[in-house]
């Protein structure tokens, strides 16, 4: 695999920590900015909003451009963003700079898919994929716990500063090791990336991400109350625990993309039905606290199965247009974050149990199950069906130009 490679997963690495660090730093906010912590959890809202604007709409507009220069004026905003999230005298300053932060992360999520699919061979695209993610998922592991250690000793500022340094390292990879030839959108145009995202496989693929990433969320959001109140957990050990769920990510990131390189379609329906198994077991695996420990590293093994071959399956559905139907599948992700911890959240307010939220995740990913289905049907209409590198519908996979 080549290095440049490494300079996407450390990008990867830092998108990864600025998103998910903050809900650690909540109090830590709250508290210097004088507001309450529901008020200071719309931050997490405002970044996630800037994923979902910026995903497409950056991905669009720079679609003529080279893509390493994409790549690292992505990242140059990222640290931006991050910075003026440091500097941030009030609550409103630090709402836009989290917005503004936001915004690079689909993009360069979308963009550096393409980027890495077109660095190696086609037999191993979807590994590729993987390896650029696995930036996301160790950042789980060691980026997030240490930025939520950094934040209470030295104030929750400095983890912003540390995370901007990220970016610049991420900023000088790029740089040194994604080679210019490698870097060239499709001259395209905006028309012709929107054109590429009206047919039916391209929508059903990003349907496919909202349903099975929601079920993930949708108990992954309230997977604390469930450790403590059910499992019998001590607060002071979640973070250990949520540290396990990186592990299983991590896991499931890699194995989904050498799985899929062989079968793109079995790793996606595979990786689904498993994800609607170990949810729907949530109610009898936080009986206990050795088997709750087990589920949430099988939660995160499960559900990163599918990340890759979603991504894949997305670009490989609109082939004119990679760059645009990347991104979109980021906003896709995000928008199953939000969707997800909302119906969860439906089931706990409505009184069926600390682990209900579960239970919902699995209908969730059954759902996913079934849009998937439907999109394998319209595959089989197709000429061309019957591609094992498909997985949901569409075009047969082609073979990847060397020179974006």
């Amino acid at each position: 695999m080549p290095l440049a490679l490494l300079a996407l997963a450390v990008g990867a690495f830092g998108i990864g920590t600025t998103e998910f660090v903050m809900m650690g730093l909540l109090p830590n906010v709250a508290d210097d900015l004088h507001i309450s912590i529901p008020t200071a959890g719309h931050l997490v809202s405002a970044y996630a909003l800037g994923v979902v604007i910026g995903a497409p709409l950056l991905a669009a507009v720079t679609a003529k451009l080279p893509r390493r220069r994409v790549l690292i004026g992505l990242m140059v905003l990222f640290v931006v963003g991050n910075a003026l999230s440091a500097a941030a005298p009030d609550y409103h300053w630090l709402m836009a700079a989290r917005f503004l932060s936001g915004l690079p992360h689909g993009a360069f999520f979308g963009v550096g898919a393409v980027v890495a699919t077109g660095l190696v061979a086609p037999e191993r695209k979807a590994r590729s994929v993987s390896l650029m993610f696995l930036g996301l998922t160790v950042a789980n592991i060691v980026g997030v716990p240490v930025g939520t250690a950094m934040g209470q000793q030295l104030g929750w500022r400095a983890t912003f500063l540390g995370v901007s340094a990220i970016g610049i390292a991420a900023v000088a990879a790029l740089a040194l090791l994604v080679p210019a030839d490698h870097g060239h959108g499709d001259a395209v145009g905006l028309r012709g990336e929107l054109r590429a995202l009206r047919s039916v496989p391209v929508w059903l693929a990003l349907g496919t991400t909202v349903a099975g990433f929601g079920a993930l969320f949708a108990a992954y959001s309230y997977i604390t109350p469930m450790l403590t109140d059910s499992a019998g957990y001590a607060e002071s050990s979640v973070t250990l625990l949520l540290a396990l769920f990186g592990v299983g990510a991590t896991a499931g990131n890699l194995l989904g993309g050498r799985l899929a390189d062989h079968s793109l379609r079995g790793t996606l329906f595979g990786g689904l039905t498993a994800l609607a198994v170990v949810l729907a077991l949530f109610p009898l695996l936080m009986s206990a606290g050795w088997s709750a420990a087990l589920a949430v590293v099988l939660l995160g093994m499960a559900a990163f199965t599918t990340g890759s071959p979603l991504q894949l399956m997305v670009m490989e559905k609109a082939a004119a247009a990679p760059s645009l139907a990347s991104s979109a599948n980021q906003a896709a992700f995000n928008l199953a974050n939000a969707g997800g911890a909302w119906i969860g959240g439906l089931a706990l307010a409505a009184g069926f149990g600390v682990t209900s939220p579960a239970v919902t995740g699995a209908v969730l990913a059954v759902l996913g199950l079934a849009v998937a289905g439907a999109a394998y049907l319209v595959d089989l209409r197709t000429p061309t069906a019957g591609t094992e590198r498909l997985v949901a519908a569409g075009t047969p996979a082609r073979e990847p130009s060397r020179h974006h």
